[in-house]
Order: C-alpha cells, then sequence, then structure tokens
C-alpha cells in the first residue's frame, strides 16, 4: 500500500484521480491568488499552468487529456463569443468588423514580412509564415468581458467579427504556403478549398439552427439540450476541418447559427456559459502555461533575440490597428484599449501556425540534421511571445473593461432600475411557470435581477393542507425555475376570496410595473376569459400587463409579428410597451415584423436606427382585414398584439373579435396580448390619472429606455 503510494506521488503525477484534483485545485486558488496582486485570473491560470508544467516543477505532463480538455476549452471561448454576441449590432457594425479584421491582418503580415527578411534573416516563405502568425489572434481575454458585462459594447462587437477575418485569412495564408512548399497548390487545391468552405458555411449556417430548433421543441430535458449543444460545437469543428480552415472557425459559427435559438436570459445560456468558465476555458488557459519553457531565456541566446523581435512586433502590430480604428470611429480611449487588449493574444492559432511549420522539412543540412520551415529559434522564441502577448492582453483588457463597466454603473439613471422595473407573475398552472419565467427575463432589464414576483392565491376560506402545500410548490418551482436564469424570484402567497383583489393589492404594494399573466394552451383563449380580464385586472391595475399562451419555447420562434393599433404612439404606454418588445429583440436574436400606421412604424424606425435589431415593417390600419395575417403566419412565428382598453385613444371595437380570432386561426399558435398603460385608467376612484412625469423611470433603465422616452417625449 505505502508502495503504490509512492508510485502515485512519483512526478509528473499518473494517476488520474490524482491529476484532476490538482488541476481543480489551481483553477480554485490560482484566480484568487493571483487577484490580490492585481493579476487578471487569466493570466493567473497561465502562470500556474507554467509553473507545474514540464519545464516547471514538472508536476503534471502536456498529455492528452490535457491537450484534449484545452481544445474543448478554445472552441468553448469561441462558440461562446459567437453565442453572446448581438446579431443585430454584429450587422450594424459589419463594415467596421471588415475593416478591423482587413487592418489586423494586413499590418501584422507587413511586419511578419519585414521582420523575418531584414531582422532575422529568412527566407520570403518563412518570413510570409511569420506574418501569418502575427495576423491570427485568440480572444483569450475574451472571459474577461464576459465578467464585467461589457460583451455588447461595440469595440467587442468589431473585435469579434475582425478576429474571424483575420484568422480565416491567417490560417489560409500558412494553408497556401504549406501548399506551396509541399508542391500542392494548383488550380484543384483552390476549387476544393473554395468548394468545401461554402459547403462547410451552408451546413452550419443552414442546416444548424434548423435542427436545433426542431431539437428544443421535442426535449426539455437540461441534460439532453446542453449535450446537444456540445455535439454541436464539435461537430461545426469537425466540419472546419474537413473544410480546410481551423477547428476555432467552426465553432465561432455554430455559436451564430445557435445565437437565436438560445437566449442570453435561458436557464441552457447559464449552463453554457457556467460550464464553461468553470472548467473548460481554465484547463484551455492552464494548457497555454505548461507550453512555456523559460529554459528558451538561458540556453540560446538567439532564440531570446527572436523572441524579442517576435514580441515587439506582434505587439506593435496589433496596437496600430487597434489605434487606427479607435481614431477612425472616434471610439474612446478605453475602448480602443479594450480593441488591443482582444486582439494582441497570440496562443491556439499562433501555436497552430508554428508547429505546422516546424513540422514541414524543406531540406537536410550536411550533419543530416533536417531543415525546417521554421526553426527551433521561432518555436522557442514563439512560446514566449504567446506568454508575453496574453500577459499585455490581460492588463489591457481587464483595465479597459472594468472601466467601461465603471463607467456604466456609476451612471445614476442606471441604478434606478430595481425600483422603477417589476414584474408580478401570477402563478395557476405548473404546466406554463417555466414559459412565464422564460417569457418575463425577456422582456426585463438585462439590470433587474431581483425584480421578479411570484404570485399564488388562496381561496380566504380554504383550510386545506393540501391546498396549502400545492401552492407553496408551485411557487418553489418558480423559484427554482428563475435561479437557473440567475434571478431572485420574490415569492409571495395570498389569501383572498378574489384572485383580482389579490393581485390589485400586490400591484400596489409591490409597486408593479409589468403583469405577466398565463393563458393555458390546453383551454385557451375564451370570451370569459378577457371579459374577467377586462372587468378586473385592467381597469383596475394601470400597469402594462401581457397575457401569454405559449405553444412552444419561446427561444424556438423565429419571428415575432406584432400588430399595433391606430394612435398607440399617443398612448402614454407606448413606450413601456416598445422598451419590452425591444428585449425581446435583443435578448432572443428573433426578427420583429411590426404592423401599424406610417406614422408608428417612422417612430419605431428612429429607435431601431440607435439601437439595431433585425426589423421589417408592413403598412397595417384595418383591423377589420385582421385574418390577412394567418395567411403568412408561419408555425414558428409568435403573435404579439397591441390590444387597449375601452375609451382609450387607440381602442376600436375590432379588438372585441380578438378572442374569436385567436380561436379560430391561432390555436396551434403563440400569442402574445399586451395591454399599455394608458391615461384615465384608474385602481379606484379617489386614484389621479397618469401624467407625463410616468415617463421617467423608461428613461433609467437603460440606454435603450433612454432614447425610446426621448423620442416620445419630441413626437
Amino acid at each position: 500500500m505505502n508502495l503504490l503510494l509512492i508510485n502515485d506521488l512519483t512526478l509528473p503525477l499518473q494517476d488520474p484521480v490524482l491529476k484532476f484534483m490538482v488541476i481543480l485545485v489551481i483553477i480554485l486558488f490560482a484566480p484568487i491568488l493571483f487577484n490580490r496582486i492585481k493579476i487578471p485570473h487569466i493570466l493567473g491560470l497561465i502562470i500556474a499552468g507554467a509553473i507545474i508544467g514540464p519545464y516547471g516543477i514538472n508536476l503534471l505532463q502536456r498529455d492528452s487529456s490535457i491537450i484534449l480538455s484545452g481544445t474543448a476549452g478554445l472552441l468553448y471561448i469561441m462558440f461562446l463569443a459567437g453565442l453572446e454576441i448581438d446579431l443585430g449590432d454584429l450587422k450594424k457594425n459589419s463594415t467596421r468588423s471588415i475593416i478591423f479584421g482587413i487592418l489586423t491582418f494586413l499590418i501584422p503580415m507587413l511586419f511578419g514580412i519585414l521582420s523575418g527578411i531584414y531582422l532575422m534573416n529568412y527566407s520570403v516563405p518563412t518570413s510570409i509564415l511569420i506574418g501569418s502568425m502575427f495576423a491570427s489572434h485568440t480572444l483569450i481575454t475574451y472571459p474577461i468581458v464576459t465578467k464585467f458585462d461589457v460583451v455588447k459594447n461595440r469595440a467587442v462587437v468589431i473585435t469579434v467579427g475582425g478576429t474571424i477575418i483575420t484568422v480565416t485569412l491567417g490560417l489560409l495564408v500558412l494553408a497556401v504556403i504549406i501548399g506551396m512548399q509541399t508542391g500542392e497548390v494548383d488550380s484543384w487545391f483552390w476549387t476544393k478549398l473554395s468548394v468545401s468552405i461554402l459547403i462547410f458555411s451552408a451546413i452550419v449556417l443552414l442546416l444548424f439552427p434548423i435542427i436545433g430548433r426542431w431539437f428544443f421543441k421535442k426535449f426539455s430535458d437540461s441534460v439532453s439540450q446542453y449535450v446537444f449543444v456540445l455535439v454541436m460545437v464539435f461537430l461545426g469543428a469537425v466540419l472546419a476541418r474537413a473544410a480546410g480552415i481551423e477547428s476555432i472557425i467552426g465553432a465561432f459559427l455554430a455559436g451564430l447559427s445557435l445565437n437565436r435559438l438560445i437566449p442570453v436570459t435561458s436557464p441552457l445560456m447559464n449552463r453554457i456559459a457556467f460550464v464553461g468558465n468553470a472548467i473548460f476555458i481554465p484547463f484551455f488557459l492552464i494548457g497555454v502555461g505548461m507550453l512555456v519553457d523559460y529554459r528558451a531565456f538561458f540556453n540560446d541566446v538567439y532564440s531570446l533575440y527572436v523572441a524579442a523581435i517576435l514580441t515587439i512586433a506582434a505587439t506593435l502590430s496589433k496596437y496600430i490597428p487597434a489605434i487606427i480604428t479607435r481614431k477612425f470611429f472616434r471610439y474612446s480611449k478605453d475602448e480602443g484599449n479594450l480593441i488591443f487588449g482582444l486582439s494582441n493574444a497570440q496562443a491556439a492559432a499562433t501555436l497552430a501556425a508554428v508547429l505546422v511549420g516546424y513540422n514541414v522539412i524543406t531540406g537536410y543540412a550536411a550533419d543530416g540534421s533536417p531543415i525546417r520551415l521554421l526553426d527551433d529559434s521561432i518555436l522557442n522564441g514563439t512560446i514566449i511571445m504567446i506568454l508575453v502577448t496574453c500577459t499585455i492582453a490581460s492588463l489591457v483588457t481587464q483595465k479597459a473593461a472594468m472601466n467601461l463597466s465603471l463607467a456604466e454603473s456609476s451612471n445614476p439613471e442606471s441604478q434606478e432600475t430595481e425600483s422603477t422595473e417589476r414584474i408580478l407573475i401570477p402563478i395557476k398552472y405548473q404546466e406554463t411557470i417555466d414559459e412565464l419565467i422564460n417569457l418575463s427575463s425577456l422582456i426585463k432589464s438585462k439590470k433587474n435581477l431581483d425584480g421578479l414576483y411570484a404570485l399564488n392565491v388562496m381561496d380566504n376560506s380554504s383550510s386545506n393542507e393540501n391546498d396549502q402545500k400545492k401552492a407553496n410548490l408551485l411557487l418553489e418551482k418558480a423559484i427554482k425555475s428563475a435561479s437557473s436564469v440567475d434571478i431572485r424570484m420574490n415569492k409571495l402567497l395570498r389569501y383572498d376570496v378574489n384572485v383580482v383583489n389579490a393581485i390589485t393589492s400586490v400591484v400596489r404594494e409591490q409597486n408593479i410595473s409589468d403583469l405577466v399573466v398565463s393563458l393555458h394552451h390546453a383551454r385557451g383563449m375564451t370570451d370569459s376569459f378577457l371579459g374577467k380580464l377586462t372587468e378586473g385586472i385592467l381597469t383596475r391595475n394601470n400597469v402594462t400587463t401581457f397575457v401569454y399562451k405559449a405553444t412552444q419555447p419561446v427561444s424556438t420562434i423565429k419571428r415575432h409579428i406584432v400588430v399595433i393599433p391606430k394612435n398607440a404612439e399617443s398612448e402614454i404606454g407606448f413606450p413601456f410597451w416598445l422598451l419590452k418588445v425591444w428585449n425581446i429583440a435583443r435578448n432572443s436574436g428573433a426578427i420583429m415584423e411590426f404592423y401599424g400606421q406610417e406614422k408608428t412604424i417612422s417612430m419605431i424606425k428612429e429607435v431601431q436606427s440607435k439601437h439595431p435589431i433585425e426589423a421589417q415593417y408592413t403598412a397595417f390600419d384595418d383591423w377589420d382585414d385582421f385574418l390577412i395575417l394567418a395567411r403568412d403566419f408561419k408555425d414558428d412565428d409568435n403573435l404579439i398584439i397591441i390590444m387597449a382598453r375601452e375609451r382609450s385613444l387607440s381602442y376600436h371595437s375590432s379588438m372585441q373579435r380578438i378572442p374569436v380570432y385567436l380561436r379560430k386561426y391561432f390555436e396551434k399558435q403563440s400569442y402574445i396580448l399586451i395591454y399599455p398603460m394608458q391615461a384615465g385608467v384608474t385602481s379606484d376612484e379617489n386614484d389621479n390619472f397618469i401624467n407625463p412625469s410616468m415617463l421617467e423611470p423608461i428613461g433609467k433603465l437603460d440606454e435603450m429606455g433612454k432614447t425610446i422616452a426621448r423620442i416620445f417625449r419630441k413626437k
């Protein structure tokens, strides 16, 4: 037994349980330790990997298990970048991403070629290969921008878009140079590469969303959904390799293809980010650290010279495009530094390029030793370059991201979210709880983490313990569902002889701003339901009210058709419901198609120009032709109807027929009825009418809210 223990503790460690435990301890304590001395946790993990690696104390070997987990971590980083990016912002900034991508490709290529030829005396093919190494970079510091919640910043958006361009071009240059050295570049080479890339892109971007939407409709189990996502990530990577390009491109495109199916506020997104940041990404960072060979500083002076040239040239060649981009687009200093920090780190793509070049033998010396396209000095210098650039990138990214996050949080208006947005969810059916929470998480402001309230109303005369137990179980399920998306749900249990009375009391007591009511999909819309709703809740509570019937997960909705009545833009509640609809688009990535009068549409277009989403517009003002919508309605569409209370500006008699239309023509589709806040609606005879000052809270939610409130006042 003692002998077995001694054998297990010999270095490097061989016991898989012990190795895994050591890595977990490093993942746990390295960030804590290095954060205390102001070193980013990402850099801390890389340094820890260098210490325990084969060139450090040799505690662990960089074996196949480390390489496998590290590869998964790298793919995870690229997948998250594609998954979390705002597609509307990406399209808005697509030109800027292309410009930055070309700059951060051409300038490093030029630096690499000139440095190789004139400073290190290498051949032209070797120098071009060095340029391709400089051009490629790895989003190794992307978890930092996630940590500080600046993922949707415009600097991050254009950097992520530019990364795909420069990495793709850099790896294509690598493939061409290697092909030229091996004599494989001919017309067939270019034809095969072009066709394979087109087929790969079509499969990932067109077929993956179809498969994903089908799977998420059929399987709601959280474990199955997460494993399915992993399968899609690695399938995208495998298809990319088969097409002749790097696997990280496949992972990124897989993220883009599933972007609309996995909302940023969904439980699945929470699980994906949690597992990646807790396990896979740290494994990758530790694996990068294990590559660092400190002996290169002492054993070979020329390697040290090459490392200095590579590091300085690589850093300058990434700094210059960042500065040009910042100046040209008039970004702030912190945004410019964020672009540089994200694009400076040389890791996976660079390492892949140098290893491929190192393995290409162009001849043999007189002593029989192989002459490599990239020699030992380049290999050792690249490892040092990776360590230095990752260090600089981590420090710069953390400072810039922190400054941007502090600037946003220090805005007094951004701190008012909790007190101005409170969403009440009356819970009645167990089957509808998850979708009610999912919808509420989509419509809420991103900073509102504890403004959700779950309410269950029991008959005041009931003393049945089973009824009370059932009510508590429903509320606990709601709390559990909300916790899966990192939202704290406030539990409310009320006893009352009347449900409307209970809801009205809670709305007043908790200062509720939005009410989300479920409509059981098996029961559908009825005249009696709408009548009770209108006579009860809507006449006694002037809050934005959502009546939701879900026939499929909201994350699988492709398009939301928003039908807006005449004069809706003149109602006091217009900016409030528009902000919620906009949040649905921003958080889910689904397409919004607005049907309304030209005046209303022009206001919405003005909002879109400042806060882009994917939206389409159709002139529509005759609600007697409401059924024309049914002809173009598809299975994955969701109907959103903006309703109105009687005697309000936007009310018309055709709204009375909505329950009949929904019951007859939209029974199998999901839909949401939205009743906006409206002037003149009172909770009782002593309540005051709404006045324009009620617009103030919406401007305090975020930039989107301020824009809508400002445009509404202007009109």
